[in-house]
């Protein structure tokens, strides 16, 4: 890999070098200085839930490796090619977004149905993948089956992501003091994928989440 770098920086053109050997050797703690910009962090991924779950929350423990120009990468989106439900996309978007994870579509564009394409091209959730402070989101509380994800954005804000892996929806609420804001804050929270201001919030959000579904907002000072 160091090789390939080095011939790749010598060309002089822009290039995009993604690196793969399936997460083995640590790759996220030395990818970055072989010149790779991203690198695969796990095994392949498939279009079912058990294998998009497994993958995307063992992320958790490796955020902390990525830096502007160099990304874990958890493997290609799996969005649209059917062996999930929709709520289970959007889990998978929101969650690799959440990630700032590579965003490669792997399904067939010339049959994706309209709600796909919708799903796949959000600008408020994109956003907080491209957010130029480069952070990748990472896990601030967990219950059972409920969990809270957040990332810091660079305009000080928050997205956050609520997740329930369980079968039955569940509310589930995000704390200020989690996502390292004082209880007393007052803060506006605005869903991603409805692209509405929910309201102003002291202290927490919380809303009810379907099975294997999402709620995505940003929550901002």
């Amino acid at each position: 890999y160091q090789k390939m770098g080095d011939a790749l920086l010598k060309t002089g053109r822009p290039l995009v070098y993604s690196l793969c050997q399936y997460g083995a050797a640590d790759v996220w703690k030395w990818g970055a200085r072989t010149g790779g910009n991203l690198w695969r962090t796990t095994g392949d991924i498939a279009d079912r839930w058990d294998s998009m779950e497994r993958i995307g929350f063992a992320q958790v423990d490796i955020a902390g490796y990525i830096q502007a120009g160099h990304w874990n990468d958890p493997d290609m989106l799996e969005v649209g090619n059917g062996g999930m439900t929709a709520d289970e996309y959007r889990t998978h978007m929101s969650l690799w977004c959440l990630l700032s994870a590579p965003l490669m579509a792997g399904n067939d564009l010339r049959t994706m149905r309209p709600e796909i394409h919708d799903l796949l091209t959000n600008q408020e959730v994109i956003a907080v993948d491209q957010d130029a402070l480069g952070r990748e989101g990472e896990r601030v509380w967990k219950n059972g089956d409920a969990e809270v994800w957040a990332k810091q954005l660079k305009d000080g804000s928050r997205a956050v992501v609520l997740l329930n892996r369980g079968s039955a929806e569940q509310e589930i609420s995000a704390n200020w003091q989690d996502l390292g804001y004082p209880d007393h804050l007052n803060a506006a929270v605005r869903d991603l994928w409805q692209h509405k201001d929910i309201g102003k919030f002291a202290g927490k959000f919380s809303a009810p989440v379907v099975s294997h579904g999402v709620v995505m907002v940003t929550v901002k000072p």
